[in-house]
């Protein structure tokens, strides 16, 4: 054996990333938890008791079934990592107070099982486990997921009482109050009622430094382009009021799938200009459901679909790797 082939053969390669950071996934996913605790303590004052124990039945589904299923094909355990716990929340947050207990358990079942430890478990998933799961609970059970209760609004309503979400109440043809829907407490799944709180967890994950501000950011604002083009092509110029732009951001989920659902790692494109490209096309997508498809919110199947686009992305936006040999072209030419 040559002196080269030698030290070849001490050389462990390992599978990327080769970027060391002192972040662990317990730490990241500690973060990601406190982060969702104002969106979720904001649900629970909007809808009581039963939105706190759908986030408790959702979380406990998630974790109970990723410790069950590493036992039972005698994996090693690692609910202590907490990203069971964060699919849970995620679930539990884009669901009405209203559902039945068996759905956050199914919904939950089905993230972890199917979509996350079928697919290799935590970081081989290729797409959002929660979101996945939120998907196939409205299509299997439509009726159920988009029934909400009345949201008792407690700083500046004078009626009480509301059964319509922001978007629904808009694309009915009538009006919000902005000051409301931007500060108080409005109608829709546990996590989306209340912008400030929404913030407040973006915030932090900024300040942690768990997520930038790329993929938020854009996502959000070419919804908003988009649905604007769409509108003025369509002829409906007029449909653009302040009101209607506000419940485009702050209703149907949008802030909520932003700020802690497209910028997943393991789902979301790897380089800055493949997150730029992603987010648009999330805002593509969104604006497309909303304006031209019957459902007026749209933001889970167009991150799911995004997620599904994500390796394409990477493979025409990253660079390529030190020492890749050239193809050579055809004649001999390299």
């Amino acid at each position: 054996m040559s002196t080269e082939t030698a030290q070849a053969s001490r050389i462990h390669v390992s599978v990327s990333p080769h970027i060391r950071s002192s972040a662990s996934t317990t730490r990241i996913m500690l973060d990601v938890c406190i982060a969702l605790l104002p969106p979720s303590i904001a649900g629970i004052v909007a809808f009581g008791y039963r939105a706190a124990l759908v986030l408790v039945m959702a979380v406990a589904s998630c974790v109970l079934t990723e410790f069950l299923f590493e036992k039972i094909t005698r994996r090693p355990v690692t609910v202590g990592d907490l990203s069971a716990v964060v699919t849970g929340l995620i679930l539990g947050l884009n669901l009405p107070s209203t559902v039945p207990f068996w759905i956050p358990v199914l919904g939950g079942v089905f993230a972890i099982l199917i979509v996350k430890m079928f697919f290799g478990g935590l970081g081989q998933n290729f797409m959002n486990p929660a979101l996945a799961a939120r998907c196939f609970l409205l299509i299997s059970f439509a009726k159920i997921m988009t029934t909400f209760p009345a949201t008792f609004r407690v700083l500046f309503s004078t009626s009480a009482l509301t059964e319509a979400t922001p978007l629904a109440i808009i694309r009915e043809g009538g009006e919000i109050n902005v000051v409301e829907m931007l500060f108080d407490l409005h109608n829709g799944c546990i996590g989306e009622v209340s912008v400030v709180c929404i913030l407040l967890g973006f915030i932090y994950l900024l300040v942690r430094k768990v997520i930038t501000p790329l993929i938020p950011c854009v996502y959000v604002a070419s919804t908003v382009a988009f649905v604007v083009l769409f509108q003025l092509i369509g002829g409906n110029a007029a449909m653009l009021t302040s009101s209607y732009l506000v419940a485009q951001v702050c209703g149907g989920g949008l802030l909520l799938g932003a700020c802690f659902m497209a910028n997943d790692y393991v789902t979301s494109p790897m380089s800055a200009l493949g997150c730029a490209i992603y987010a648009v096309l999330l805002g593509l997508l969104t604006s497309i459901f909303r304006v031209f498809g019957t459902s007026s919110e749209g933001v889970s199947y167009a991150i799911i679909i995004g997620n599904c686009i994500v390796p394409l992305i990477d493979r025409v936006t990253l660079p390529r790797p030190f020492g890749r040999e050239k193809r050579e072209k055809k004649g001999g030419a390299a």
